[in-house]
């Protein structure tokens, strides 16, 4: 791995995304870090979001584009940019999120300064620009994580030798994916850092959180009892 400039693979997964998709891609395209190659899938979207995905796709050579031909969800269409990426480090972006333009510089230059496996940063919500994780961002993560995930999984950059030693993300969770990731990559003692300035701007209205906290709640669950998904939940 060249530790001085390795190639990042950013993945972004969209599902009837056309009025957000435009400001979190360019955050994303117009990082100060350029060694990029950024993968956009649309995950089977009923509105414009294919169409405008492959708009950008045109104007940027760093853009993998990848249709998936029905909704596979989050969890298999991260695996899928996954098994397909070719950068020795993976990032997350979510799909009305944005990125500081600063942020992959600086977070991969935080993550090699401190020998980690894996980092991510604090963050600002969207709406009401108040910084989140205030007091979790301070306490053991080997203790948050039986109660909660401490990590905002878009600020993700993790080591892609990691993802494979972890097996990818489990996909009998089609929620609550990123809590079972971080749960087991905890419990494998990996080393993780949260950097301490914000770098994300994140969605906090109308996102999967809250429109599915039902679904949200039972997988997380399933990571905090350390049981496997009952599989007629999984769509």
């Amino acid at each position: 791995m060249n530790n001085q400039n390795p190639k990042i693979s950013v993945l972004m997964s969209f599902r009837n995304a056309e009025n957000c998709l435009e400001r979190s891609i360019s955050s994303v395209l117009n990082q100060t870090y350029e060694n990029l190659e950024i993968f956009l899938t649309d995950d089977f979207s009923q509105d414009n979001t294919l169409k405008l995905l492959r708009e950008f796709a045109k104007f940027d050579k760093r853009i993998i584009l990848i249709k998936n031909n029905q909704h596979e969800g989050l969890t298999k269409s991260l695996n899928i940019m996954l098994k397909k990426s070719r950068g020795d480090i993976i990032a997350r972006q979510d799909a009305d999120d944005v990125s500081d333009l600063s942020r992959l510089s600086k977070q991969i230059e935080y993550l090699f300064t401190n020998n980690l496996d894996a980092c991510f940063t604090r963050a600002i919500s969207l709406q009401n620009k108040k910084l989140l994780h205030k007091i979790s961002q301070y306490l053991p993560k080997k203790l948050v994580i039986k109660y909660k995930n401490p990590f905002i999984h878009g600020t993700l950059m993790m080591k892609k030798n990691i993802f494979q030693a972890l097996n990818f993300y489990n996909e009998r969770f089609f929620y609550s994916q990123d809590y079972k990731l971080m749960y087991d990559f905890l419990s494998k003692n990996y080393k993780v850092k949260i950097l301490n300035e914000p770098l994300y701007f994140l969605n906090t209205v109308d996102n999967i959180s809250s429109n599915y906290f039902s679904e949200q709640k039972y997988f997380a669950d399933c990571v905090r009892k350390n049981t496997e998904p009952n599989r007629f939940l999984i769509s």
